[in-house]
């Protein structure tokens, strides 16, 4: 493995790490209604993780 990573690898895993956050809390009630509560996370479009799903980048 590489010592360094190169800037424009770094760019790329640092989008690719933010498409992995939970989505906004105020999209529970736009979605589900005022009265259930369910985890933000559940509707983000994109999860991965730095150990689980490798990526092309």
């Amino acid at each position: 493995m590489a010592r360094y990573i190169h800037p424009s690898k770094k760019k790329r895993l640092t989008k690719l790490g933010e498409q992995t956050k939970w989505a906004p809390f105020w999209t529970v009630p736009k979605i589900y209604g005022p009265g259930r509560r369910v985890h933000p996370g559940r509707h983000t479009e994109i999860k991965r993780n730095w150990r689980k799903t490798n990526t092309k980048a």
